[in-house]
């Protein structure tokens, strides 16, 4: 298992629609999720900041996450949340949440 934390922007303009929509994410979005393997995930906010974070069980997280970007309701979730956020500074090309390094971590 691997954790994963990822950061954004909310316009906030914006937060409470992203809150709405996040109250009734679609299911297909959500099995997607799951098919890809991702199990445990949350986002949080903060003063205008999302903080994502979830835990992948699978072998391939790169192609696990391009079947999820291909995935067709998911991509018209995004056409919906996407325009609701932007990337902070310092987020790697091509990328839109930017990762957030584990510097401690407990069980």
């Amino acid at each position: 298992m691997e954790r994963h934390a990822q950061i954004v922007r909310l316009r906030p303009e914006h937060e409470a629609e992203y809150r709405r929509i996040h109250q009734q994410v679609w299911p297909a979005v959500l099995r997607t999720i799951h098919a890809c393997n991702i199990r445990n995930y949350s986002i949080f906010l903060n003063d205008g900041v999302l903080f994502a974070y979830y835990e992948y069980v699978g072998e391939d997280h790169a192609a696990d996450m391009a079947k999820m970007a291909e995935d067709p309701e998911t991509q018209r979730w995004w056409k919906i949340t996407d325009p609701m956020q932007s990337p902070l500074d310092g987020t790697p090309e091509g990328q839109w949440w930017a990762p957030a390094e584990e510097v401690f971590h407990t069980d």
